[in-house]
């Protein structure tokens, strides 16, 4: 699939979410850009906003197979991954998948399960495969994770490490709609009998991969390298942060922006896509020093001021060639 079907096939589904979900069309393209760059979402808001909802009815949508997990205090690593049984029929044991084996996986308020259980998907996520018993399984493809997390509440709960969160190559929110937006969801409710919303398929697994594959052709100008790496760097330098993005957050913001181009149906990066993606693929990210959260510091503030420090480059449309 090139670089417009790509874009086409992804409007499909915004439209088709559009019409189930009241939501700003940011937060459905924050899901669309770890989809598209084949990485994993971490969505994390108060309860009751549509983070279920989002992660259902994104699966229907893209026509793929559909897990949800609830993360418990007592979950267990072999109820994510799957367990080996014995077979009293044919003697043997046999490995019994777990609900990770689906194509979108939804790990419901991942922060409430212990840390133990949370590493078991640390595999998954970034190899796609779970290893039970000694023996590797791989999980299906496409495989897209999409875990929440309740910012209240945090009594009993288990905040994600930083090696996680680094994991996940955007982060989002979809924050409570508008006025316009909350009547609108009610008047939605009255024109139904069903509780939540009916969504169309759009697209179809094969159609998945290949938007998957579309952003390997956006061309990327040595200029903005430059730019991406300048400012990942000058997040390490902020005196505001303890730690700053990895060169494994470089690499994922290099990835998003390449998604965010074919999501606007371009086979080349601008600048304006780099700003677009730097606060949901950098801003979880960042260790905030004890002196800036003392003081409320928000991470995409310290973000935000990289940005405006970091000089942005003229990038012609003639100019976006394929980095040598």
């Amino acid at each position: 699939m090139d670089v417009p079907d790509a874009s086409a096939a992804c409007a499909d589904v915004l439209d088709t979410l559009r019409g189930a979900i009241v939501a700003e069309d940011a937060f459905f393209e924050d899901i669309l850009l770890g989809l598209l760059s084949r990485g994993h979402v971490l969505i994390e808001d108060v309860p009751g906003t549509g983070k279920t909802l989002t992660a259902r009815s994104m699966a229907t949508a893209l026509g793929l197979s559909f897990s949800r997990v609830q993360f418990t205090p007592d979950l267990l690593p072999s109820d994510v991954t799957g367990t080996t049984v014995y077979d009293e029929g044919t003697g043997e044991f046999e490995f019994s998948q777990g609900p990770i084996f689906a194509n979108v996986v939804l790990a419901d308020e991942i922060n409430r399960a212990p840390p133990k259980t949370q590493a078991a998907l640390l595999e998954a996520m970034e190899e796609e495969q779970v290893t039970v018993d000694g023996t590797t399984y791989e999980l299906p493809d496409p495989f897209f994770l999409i875990a929440t997390q309740n910012p209240v509440e945090q009594a009993g709960n288990f905040p994600l490490p930083e090696a996680q969160l680094d994991r996940f190559s955007v982060k989002t929110s979809m924050g409570y709609p508008d006025l316009d937006g909350e009547i609108e969801l009610l008047r939605r409710r009255a024109g139904r009998v069903e509780q939540d919303p009916s969504v169309e398929t759009v697209l179809n697994e094969e159609r998945v991969v290949g938007a998957r594959e579309a952003p390997e052709a956006v061309r990327v100008h040595d200029d903005l390298l430059e730019y991406m790496a300048g400012i990942t760097r000058a997040t390490r330098q902020d005196r505001r942060v303890e730690v700053g993005v990895s060169p494994r957050g470089t690499q994922r913001l290099f990835e998003a922006t390449r998604s965010a181009a074919t999501l606007a149906g371009r086979e080349f990066v601008t600048p304006d896509d780099v700003k677009r993606v730097a606060a949901p693929v950098l801003a979880h990210r960042l260790v905030l020093t004890p002196d800036a959260k003392v003081d409320d510091v928000a991470k995409t503030d310290v973000l935000q001021a990289v940005l405006d420090r970091v000089e942005v480059p003229t990038v012609q449309e003639s100019e976006a060639e394929p980095a040598e």
